[in-house]
């Protein structure tokens, strides 16, 4: 089972801040809770490692997700991949414009390789897109 999951948030911001946030594969892995620890690669600003916990069985320590912006059309448009044993999630973000403002299209996909992966992405995905609203709302100094 695919979990997919697509929000859009608005922003009285520059987008070229949002864009600054949203491209930034470090800032992406704070803003979601299962994140326990991450690495970027020190040779490519586009790969991540991300340590994540899932509370099911068979998973009794952290997953390594190994994640890559794939494209990325600055300051419009970025997709990842993440790859593990567990699972495999994309993520699309599209920054456009907007009168005082912008606005940020987001689209999660999770695909399960264990079980009970894509019951808790399932339960918890619209979750961690409301933690990377409340992230960027930060980051912006913008109200919750």
């Amino acid at each position: 089972m695919t979990v997919r999951v697509q929000r859009t948030f608005e922003f009285d911001a520059d987008p070229e801040r949002v864009w600054a946030f949203i491209s930034d594969p470090e800032k992406r892995a704070r803003a979601i809770s299962v994140v326990e620890e991450y690495e970027t690669d020190p040779t490519d600003d586009r790969k991540a490692t991300w340590h994540i916990g899932l509370p099911i069985p068979l998973v009794s320590s952290t997953v390594a997700v190994d994640t890559e912006d794939v494209t990325r059309d600055p300051p419009r448009y970025v997709r990842f991949v993440g790859r593990s044993r567990a699972l495999r999630v994309t993520g699309e973000h599209t920054v456009e414009p907007t009168d005082g403002g912008c606005r940020l299209d987001n689209v999660f996909v999770v695909d399960g390789r264990l079980p009970g992966v894509e019951r808790f992405f399932k339960r918890n995905l619209d979750r961690e897109l409301d933690n990377l609203e409340a992230a960027l709302r930060e980051e912006l100094e913008l109200p919750a």
